[in-house]
């Protein structure tokens, strides 16, 4: 393929991936997956390489670029089938994100998988909105193994009927995992039409063409940088079970066009649920590289190839079942981001920007009573860290998602909560030449009983800030006035209000240089 042909070639992929999320979110049920867009799409070829993906969640994306291949290889597979799993220790990342697989086949040959990966609010877990404050992966909720929900086009009912039935909204539930099946259905049809018409071997050719395209673009960045190791350390506030200041450490190691990312030294696992099987701490370092590399690169698994990493097992990054991980795909993951790009930050800091918020400000909450049936989950933006050139955002979703928030027309609507505040947290991000962004304050009214669970980093050490620049303010959470720990359960009753304070990010350069500039 001449290079217009090969662009015109990755951006139709793309738009499969575009159109299996457009699918998803309008059959959605749940606020979650229909509002907030927790979900992810991509395409992948016939042994489970990464093909294409739609801009969704880095670390929906990156954690199934790097399982997908043991998944393929696990399965028999025919045409119309899919395949549900949401373990962690088996290609997931945690158990409320639910991945769906469906193969591609084209005259009796399998040319391509479609995949969709939907955060459900419910999975399950004995505390509404499935994000407890943990001690096992069977804490959390329902471990769904690799299975066939379809086989050859039909749905197997008494296994749906288990997934729902431990659900506190069938309802919902059952829309929401049909809507995936509908954005798979839809990302088949297309790739088989698009297969058809040009055939299999030139389909295969383009497949090749673009990871190799990919991984010389990744080669040449990766080569640009000076060789060296360069290792960074930093520490998570606390597991919500009693360990604090859980250290985290890099070795990063360019030699030539290559670079290694070595996670010894890093705390061993942990009892609470900030701990990560290794599919998300892949997640984290390919989307720190990925953020480097040139924007007209392919979303594709040759764009990874020259990127190894190791973290001992039974260690925080690479955990051993059943240690639980609901907050390692979300907290976690978005601090080993900071790791790496802290030690790529000596190598090139003129490129790195300062530390963003550092969390995800996980909020899951629901009706105490099971039989009311509502939960709800969302994660709050912060602020951005800021660099030489740009960023310094206020009230964003940073690295490892980019979920939107929940509306509070929506938010009102369905649930038994009033929003009595919602603004930017004004001072919070970090001095500098070019100030770190600010966080947010979101503050709930509880019209009910409710159970509430946080799930937040970054209330004990703030983002740092790089070049001279300062830390952005730690997070606060509040109930009434008073306190509260980072990650907590609790019950609250009608005309409670909680308030999140979210973290500002790292502010670039030192302030007394220069001019002050805007974010």
């Amino acid at each position: 393929m001449n290079p217009i042909e090969l662009s015109l070639f990755s951006s139709r992929l793309a738009a499969v991936c575009d159109e299996m999320g457009v699918v998803l979110r309008n059959a959605a049920f749940s606020t979650n997956i229909r509002d907030r867009l927790d979900f992810s799409c991509a395409v992948f070829d016939a042994n489970g390489g990464l093909c294409a993906q739609a801009a969704h969640i880095p670390v929906h994306l990156g954690s199934m670029a790097f399982a997908m291949a043991d998944l393929v290889a696990g399965q028999d597979w025919t045409p119309g089938d899919m395949v549900i799993v949401n373990d962690p220790y088996l290609g997931g990342t945690h158990l409320p994100d639910v991945t769906l697989i469906a193969p591609v086949f084209v005259a009796s040959e399998r040319v391509a998988f479609v995949v969709n990966r939907a955060h459900h609010a419910d999975i399950g877990a004995t505390a509404p909105g499935s994000m407890p404050v943990s001690r096992t992966l069977h804490d959390e909720g329902l471990v769904i193994p690799p299975s066939h929900l379809i086989r050859a086009g039909t749905l197997d009912q008494e296994h749906l009927a288990r997934l729902i039935g431990a659900m506190r909204n069938p309802t919902d539930a059952q829309g929401d995992f049909m809507a995936q099946v509908s954005a798979n259905r839809c990302g088949v049809a297309r790739l088989r039409e698009w297969v058809e018409r040009q055939g299999v071997a030139v389909f295969q050719a383009g497949l090749g063409e673009l990871d190799a395209y990919a991984e010389r673009l990744a080669r040449q960045l990766i080569g640009a940088l000076p060789d060296g190791i360069y290792r960074f350390v930093d520490v998570m506030d606390d597991d919500g079970q009693g360990q604090t200041d859980i250290r985290l450490e890099v070795a990063l190691e360019i030699a030539g066009d290559r670079v290694s990312a070595d996670f010894t030294g890093t705390a061993a696992q942990v009892p609470g649920n900030i701990n990560c099987p290794l599919s998300v701490t892949a997640a984290a370092v390919y989307y720190a590289f990925r953020c480097l590399m040139p924007a007209q690169t392919p979303a594709c698994a040759g764009a990874f190839r020259p990127i190894r990493l190791s973290a001992p097992p039974g260690s925080l990054l690479n955990a051993r079942f059943p240690a639980a991980v609901a907050a390692g795909n979300v907290e976690t993951s978005n601090r080993v981001v900071d790791l790496v790009l802290g030690a790529l930050a000596q190598a090139i800091p003129e490129r790195i920007p300062a530390a963003s918020q550092g969390t995800m400000n996980n909020l899951a909450m629901g009706s105490a009573d099971p039989a009311a049936g509502w939960d709800y989950y969302e994660t709050l933006g912060g602020g951005m860290g800021s660099g030489a050139e740009g960023g310094g955002w206020s009230g964003v979703q940073t690295h490892m998602t980019n979920t939107l928030n929940t509306p509070v027309e929506v938010l009102e609507t369905r649930f038994p909560l009033r929003v009595t505040a919602y603004g930017v947290r004004r001072g919070s991000g970090g001095a500098g030449r070019r100030p770190g962004g600010d966080g947010l304050v979101r503050e709930f009214e509880f019209l009910a009983p409710a159970e509430v669970t946080l799930l937040t980093e970054r209330r004990c050490h703030g983002p740092w800030g790089l070049v001279g620049g300062g830390a952005g303010a730690v997070g606060r959470n509040w109930l009434d006035g008073q306190p509260l720990p980072a990650k907590v359960a609790l019950q609250v009753a009608p005309g409670a209000r909680l308030r999140i304070e979210t973290p500002g990010g790292g502010g670039w350069g030192d302030a007394g240089r220069g001019v002050p500039m805007e974010s």
